[in-house]
């Protein structure tokens, strides 16, 4: 599976201590990355993250007692993802990027190995494909109910950790910036048969659109509700 033209001088998958790892200089992009769901960061968050109270959770409608089946159409590394499934929901994880569906393959396959996040992987199903323009088809191919469409479009992150900015170097190498986010909205309003959830920075404009009907709000973040339905137990 390769990478975009323009990123094969750069970055280079590689297989290293038993994960699939895509790597560049280090200086620019940092250590090499890799999706982890059984430890580190994931597994912190998965004991201490807050549950069903936290902002993702309530914002896609776990909050509320129920659990819906979630279509996150701008997987990433898997990490809202992750966090959705380990507190019960099915998700549904749509990655265009080929080098990240790579590495998405690879956290899932060894979450899938451990007794840890067993349970939690056997509820994230992984296919490659833009949702952008594909996302009905995606959804019908997977067959799986969209009912509730979280996206994360790529933003100028805020974080002054040299970490983060190195990976969201890395990120942009590869897929540059969502510009196409309006397209994406529109895509998801059409989609989705209950709610569209898209996170944004605190102070961030919407994306271009319809008004989102509901906000949540985090010190950092926030998410923009799009409710076509209530969400019911």
């Amino acid at each position: 599976m390769g990478l975009p033209v323009a990123s094969e001088a750069e970055l280079a998958l590689t297989r290293r201590d038993g994960r699939l790892t895509l790597a560049g200089d280090v200086k620019r992009y940092g250590l090499p990355l890799a999706v982890e769901f059984a430890s580190g960061r994931a597994a912190h968050r998965r004991r201490f993250g807050g549950g069903r109270g936290q902002l993702i959770a309530r914002a896609c409608g776990l909050g509320q007692g129920v659990t819906p089946a979630v279509v996150d159409a701008t997987a990433g590394l898997g990490r809202d993802a992750f966090v959705l499934a380990s507190l019960g929901a099915r998700v549904l994880l749509i990655e265009r990027v080929a080098a990240i569906v790579a590495l998405l393959e690879d956290g899932l396959v060894r979450a899938l190995a451990d007794p840890e996040t067993a349970e939690i992987a056997a509820r994230m199903q992984l296919v490659a494909g833009d949702a952008t323009c594909d996302l009905e088809a995606l959804v019908a191919k997977a067959a799986f109910p969209p009912q509730v469409i979280h996206l994360d479009p790529m933003f100028p992150h805020r974080d002054k950790s040299a970490l983060v900015k190195k990976e969201m170097r890395l990120f942009r190498t590869l897929a540059g910036d969502d510009q196409d986010a309006p397209r994406l909205l529109e895509a998801a309003l059409d989609v989705a048969s209950h709610r569209v959830v898209v996170k944004r920075p605190r102070k961030a404009p919407p994306i271009a659109g319809p008004a989102p009907r509901h906000v949540i709000e985090g010190k950092t973040s926030r998410y923009d509700l799009y409710v076509h339905r209530s969400l019911t137990r």
